[in-house]
């Protein structure tokens, strides 16, 4: 009996090692790789050889990032010890400044791969510096959100000059104190608000859990983000109402109607803010994807699990919406707030690209918004890093 039950734990532990469960949050990995932050070493050389043989669309995706402010090699740091920021950034002490030089940083940095021009590399380290030696805390009720929002860029800048840049970045332990000390402790507890905060503010935790190497905030990031994504897009294997976040007490039928904007009724891809706007619902759905393309980069692919299906579903729904079909009346009383934003270049380069999924109205939408931009607060780029991208 003793060697029968040996045998079978040690088959259960073998399973568990070649497929751990779908509702299971992943833990850290035995090892980070870096570059490893939503963009993999492989992804960028990818993007690379294409954007040197002119190829399309990488390098008109070049082109609009080199163009842009944010690639802009005489920008001047606007760093400062308190960033306050009120609901709708009003008042706006800071955050917009903090976010675009984080945005620039992660410009720069690609620039730097993709040309290796040094210059690049010195000015996105010159911002991470410049934040790094100043900043001290974020204040005001939009706190969480932006260290979410501006701690989601920094550490993809700082994953590709740390880790691919051959020349000398002095104060990148100051940079890693700064993650670890102002940004880390504001998110990592996560947001009991719309659920595009705790998304933005997870996202932003697993990037800098994987500049850290903290394994621990890694772990409990990726806990909530998986009870968050489970939360926030319905499918209908979620039974007759969406799953909940413990921690906000949606114990009734009213309550998670109430907190759905409204929505009664349910249905596959159907997010938590599709009857706020289309733009906020864009933010959540964006951070799912980075954290998910994170996720595989560290070895643990949240794609073929229920996160996968949630980000292919929710995407789908709403590009449909996007690219004009109405609203019938049951959906958000007939009224919808477009406005998704360029954010499907992620998530259908994974699902329909890798995984074959078919995604037709998510694949049209992603090409008619080619090449996709920056929302200048979290997004930046992705049609020239994940766009048709097999790495």
């Amino acid at each position: 009996m003793r060697r029968t039950a040996l045998l079978m734990a040690s088959a259960a532990l073998v399973a568990g090692a070649l497929a751990w469960p779908a509702d299971a949050a992943p833990s850290a990995p035995a090892a980070f790789a870096h570059p490893g932050v939503t963009v993999s070493k492989s992804q960028l050389d990818f993007t690379r050889s294409k954007v040197n043989a002119g190829a399309q669309p990488w390098k008109g995706a070049f082109d609009q990032m080199t163009a842009s402010k944010y690639a802009d090699l005489n920008r001047t740091p606007k760093p400062r010890a308190v960033v306050e920021c009120g609901s709708y950034s009003n008042p706006d002490r800071g955050c917009t400044d903090e976010r675009e030089d984080a945005i620039a940083a992660y410009t720069h940095a690609l620039a730097w791969y993709l040309t290796r021009d040094e210059r690049h590399a010195r000015k996105a380290i010159e911002l991470m510096d410049a934040w790094s030696a100043v900043i001290r805390d974020h204040t005001n009720s939009n706190a969480p959100l932006q260290t979410g929002w501006a701690g989601s860029s920094w550490p993809k800048a700082a994953e590709i000059i740390k880790y691919t840049y051959t020349g000398t970045w002095a104060n990148s332990g100051r940079f890693a104190t700064m993650l670890r000390t102002v940004y880390l402790p504001e998110i990592i507890n996560g947001s009991n608000s719309n659920g595009n905060w705790e998304l933005s503010m997870m996202e932003a935790a697993v990037g800098i859990s994987v500049f850290l190497e903290d394994k621990a905030s890694y772990g409990k990031a990726m806990a909530k983000f998986r009870t968050r994504t489970a939360a926030y897009v319905y499918l209908e294997s979620d039974g007759a109402l969406p799953k909940t976040v413990p921690s906000q007490n949606l114990n009734t039928r009213d309550k998670i109607v109430k907190y759905w904007q409204g929505q009664s009724n349910f249905v596959n891809g159907l997010s938590q803010e599709t009857c706020r706007d289309f733009t906020h619902t864009g933010y959540g759905l964006s951070a799912v994807s980075h954290v998910a393309e994170t996720s595989r980069i560290q070895g643990q692919d949240l794609y073929g699990t229920d996160v996968g299906e949630r980000l292919r579903h929710g995407l789908g729904f709403h590009a449909k919406y996007q690219l004009g079909a109405g609203a019938e009346g049951r959906l958000c009383g007939g009224s919808l707030k477009l406005g998704l934003g360029p954010v499907t270049e992620v998530g259908h380069n994974a699902l329909a690209n890798r995984l074959g999924h078919a995604m037709t109205n998510t694949g049209t939408l992603t090409l008619r918004g080619r090449p996709a931009g920056s929302n200048n607060l979290f997004v930046a780029w992705e049609t020239l890093t994940h766009g048709d991208n097999p790495a």
